[in-house]
């Protein structure tokens, strides 16, 4: 049976139970608590929400959010780390700080990717300074945290206007047998841009680059073809609901999105503190942003054609559409793969389940018409080798997540 979101809710509360305030050892949730039961609700998921709501109604095709998610994941993390560096002490003092850092980190990052909500934002850092433990006025820790987490939201908005991600491609579009077909006139490509963007963790685009596909119209290119027809001519309605409920692409929070609720349903459930909820945050979604690099790197290496293209006859399933990019490997694959790693590591009970996701992910780009077997399992084998490298390199202690 497919693994639903409110099932991992309710699995990720019994793994959550059991966080310790131990430092970490690159594998689970870092500590802040010192030992101080943190009742009160966490400010980061709300901002996570917000995020995901907005990325839906302003309509962000799924490589724009993408890199929208590690700017707030990343700022909120660092912003809760400098604040706790700034002084000592603990209790409610350090339950503020790290609520007012996370808040006003989240609002800064938020105002920059959704100018038009700057109020809005606004309005949810004043709630949120008031709704701690008996709150009426902002605790004046929370108002320390909130101008160091702004300061902070300003240094990754300052990354972000110079990351490349706005810099429009300029490479050229290779035209021929088996190739990739723009689906506009003049040729464009989605996320074009991708691979001279400035990653999180990876030392270059190609890191993890796969080999090539097999050639257009070799046997085993043929026989994978073959295989995506035979389901366009024999789909069934569980494929066609499968291959829809795996969309997530405009007008949605989108996979990575997606994979950020998982942790969400999970952190909701028990008194973790900001710290280990932001770390996971961050680590979960520049890990999909950097997988999302590398999977466009191999796209625009290898400019494979889309199977409708290769085979008029195979119908795209309507809820799922054509991507205007090509098809190997599958982006659906790199960013499931490489999110359900981290949330692997950090919660390693759940890892069966999880793979059993990423494994439907996969197989409902196959049903709706549009990649290959190959394209899969190449997108699976890239987005875990990014992630097991972004998480070593996290767990080093002295990564991009960490402030300098």
């Amino acid at each position: 049976m497919r693994a639903t979101p409110a099932v991992l809710t309710i699995t990720f509360a019994i793994l959550l139970s059991a966080c310790t305030d131990q430092a970490p050892t690159g594998a689970g949730l870092s500590a802040s608590r010192s030992g101080v039961p943190f009742t009160a609700g966490l400010a980061s998921p709300a901002w996570q929400a917000r995020a995901a709501t907005l990325v839906a109604q302003a309509g962000f095709n799924p490589q724009t959010a993408t890199h929208a998610y590690p700017l707030l994941g990343v700022a909120q993390y660092q912003a809760v780390q400098r604040a706790e560096g700034s002084e000592g002490g603990g209790g409610r003092d350090q339950l503020e700080l790290d609520r007012g850092a996370v808040a006003g980190a989240s609002a800064v990052v938020l105002t920059y990717l959704f100018p038009t909500q700057a109020q809005a934002f606004e309005d949810l850092v004043a709630v949120q300074a008031t709704a701690g433990p008996g709150g009426q006025a902002s605790h004046p820790a929370f108002t320390r945290g909130e101008e160091l987490g702004r300061a902070v939201g300003a240094q990754i908005v300052t990354r972000a206007q110079g990351d490349g991600f706005s810099t429009p491609f300029t490479g050229t579009i290779p035209v021929g047998a088996g190739l990739w077909i723009s689906n506009t006139t003049p040729a464009t490509i989605a996320g074009g841009q991708l691979p001279g963007v400035t990653p999180w963790f990876l030392t270059s685009a190609s890191q993890f680059r796969p080999g090539p596909p097999p050639a257009f119209g070799s046997a085993p290119f043929t026989t994978a073809l073959n295989e995506i027809r035979q389901i366009s001519d024999t789909r069934t309605a569980e494929q066609i609901r499968i291959a829809a409920y795996w969309a997530l692409s405009v007008g949605t929070p989108t996979t990575a999105g997606f994979w950020i609720q998982v942790a969400t349903d999970g952190i909701s459930q028990h008194s973790v503190s900001e710290r280990e909820a932001t770390h996971l945050y961050a680590l979960l979604s520049a890990t999909m942003f950097d997988a999302q690099i590398g999977c466009w790197d191999a796209k625009e290496t290898y400019w494979l054609i889309r199977p409708w293209q290769a085979e008029p006859l195979i119908t795209v399933v309507a809820a799922v559409g054509k991507p205007n990019h090509p098809a190997y490997p599958s982006g659906h694959s790199c960013l499931s793969a490489s999110g359900a790693e981290v949330l692997s590591t950090f919660f390693p009970e759940q890892r069966a389940q999880l793979d059993a996701m990423v494994t439907e992910a996969g197989l409902s780009r196959m049903y709706g018409g549009i990649h290959y077997r190959f394209d899969i399992d190449a997108g699976q084998a890239l987005g875990r080798n990014v992630a097991r490298f972004t998480i070593a390199a996290d767990a080093s202690g002295n990564s991009v997540l960490t402030p300098h």
